[in-house]
């Protein structure tokens, strides 16, 4: 086949695999590629990096794959749950919480969605063993450590069958150790103010963005249609008791860059809002980030929760309130030209766990247990309890019910299908990579070549 990328045209016969990759991830990003090319072309480099970064940034060819994969772990009630949706071992870490604690869980919503909670698990298990073997851990050990994550899971969703705490549950600093409660104990180090002087500067007493890199200054009609944007978000605000009120007076408006490998293209603002009081010290820094589809809903064929979210912003500020039980005050959305946006604080109080420095099964162990129990946090908040209608039942009921004495089925074939498919991924990482060197994914160009320059 031929494809012209960037005026310069490529003969390439991909195999059969290789061709899926590509057409998988043409078919989730052609509008963002088109949009901003350069943006994708820096997200593939990122992708192109190791096995792991390309899992991280192909969520899409994850749920591709899930279409074709008989679940055993799925029923009628385990197959409506509503899960994060991009469940990798590096989308854990603080935030500050509604109430004021500072909490360790799962700390990314924008892939959330209603899907087969063995989707959330399957996919960290693997991402868990491709960042295992970065580590140059054995299979047995890789294994073991994954028990310890399931057995945790299990237990706890076990634990809340027999309570109602599942929205009062919480890894705190009182409750965790190793890694986590380190990382939570640096976050309660970390400051507003600290936050401002990376993001802002102060000019004739007066606080404004910093000019930037990523940060653009915007026009007159640009910047009226998201203060507009603004008022709207305000409105999707949940009434009630806050922690401390703010005054909603604009400081300034830039827009910015996106955000992670798997946010390249989406448009972005922030907005510097004057805060609790007239002090300098306390200002609040808005993101506004439009909201892309879930990678599971191109999978999920039900017309009923398509119909409950007005728009991307709203799926991923629902999806957060309902999965995190006491989130932030500030999230909500809005929409820009008709497009979906999900609104929150750019807070200093966010920190994701550093694997770097966990090299040893000893040490990453207590931290597979935490994480278990924070996944079946996750899946177990969001259900009948919460102020939605689409789980109408007890989460914990339903994975009790389905688990039943199969305990063990259930670790193995969790455990061998982490294996499998972090093989797998390895695989699809060097044919991604030959792909994209190649010049074989239609609309972007390895080289980087702008049409006007290329051939020359």
């Amino acid at each position: 086949m031929a494809h012209s990328l960037a005026g310069v045209t490529h003969s390439t016969e991909l195999p059969e695999r290789a061709q899926l990759i590509v057409d998988v991830l043409v078919d989730a990003f052609a509008d963002l590629m088109a949009a901003d090319a350069d943006a994708f072309r820096s997200k593939f480099r990122k992708m192109a990096a190791d096995p792991f970064a390309f899992y991280r940034g192909s969520a899409c060819l994850f749920y591709a794959d899930m279409a074709t994969l008989q679940d055993r772990w799925s029923d009628e009630r385990t197959s409506r749950v509503w899960i994060q949706g991009d469940l990798h071992a590096e989308n854990f870490g603080t935030y500050m919480d509604g109430t004021g604690r500072i909490v360790f869980d799962v700390n990314d919503f924008d892939e959330a969605y209603l899907g087969h909670l063995s989707w959330d698990l399957r996919r960290f298990v693997a991402s868990f063993a491709l960042l295992a073997w970065r580590k140059a851990l054995g299979d047995d050990v890789i294994a073991e450590l994954l028990r310890n994550y399931l057995n945790a899971y299990l237990d706890q969703v076990e634990a809340f069958t027999r309570s109602d705490e599942d929205r009062s549950f919480a890894l705190l600093r009182e409750n965790t150790e190793g890694a986590v409660h380190d990382v939570i104990l640096e976050t309660t180090a970390r400051t507003r103010l600290g936050l401002l002087d990376r993001l802002t500067v102060v000019e004739d007493h007066a606080r404004r963005f910093a000019d930037r890199a990523r940060t653009r200054r915007l026009d007159d009609d640009e910047r009226d249609r998201v203060l507009a944007a603004l008022d709207r978000y305000r409105e999707t605000l949940p009434t009630g008791q806050r922690r401390r009120e703010v005054a909603f007076d604009v400081k300034d408006v830039v827009g910015s860059g996106g955000f992670g490998i798997g946010s390249a293209g989406l448009p972005a603002y922030n907005v510097l809002l004057e805060g609790y009081d007239q002090a300098l010290e306390n200002d609040v820094v808005l993101s506004f980030k439009q909201g892309n589809v879930p990678a599971p809903s191109r999978i999920v064929d039900d017309p009923e929760i398509r119909r409950y979210f007005h728009n991307e912003g709203h799926r991923t500020s629902l999806s957060q309130r309902a999965l995190q039980a006491h989130a932030s005050q500030f999230l909500g959305y809005t929409e820009i030209d008709g497009v979906g946006f999900v609104v929150a604080e750019l807070s200093p109080y966010e920190l994701d766990l550093d694997w770097e420095d966990l090299t040893e099964p000893e040490d990453i162990a207590p931290v597979m247990v935490q994480l278990g129990r924070a996944t079946a946090k996750l899946h177990c908040v969001g259900d009948a309890d919460s102020d939605h209608t689409l789980v109408p039942f007890q989460t914990e009921e339903a994975i009790t019910a389905m688990i039943g004495d199969r305990r063990e089925e259930f670790l193995a074939d969790l455990i061998e299908f982490a294996h499998s498919y972090a093989r797998r991924a390895q695989e699809d990482h060097h044919l991604f990579v030959d792909a994209f060197r190649a010049g074989a994914i239609p609309g972007i160009s390895s080289s980087g070549s702008h049409p006007e320059s290329a051939g020359r």
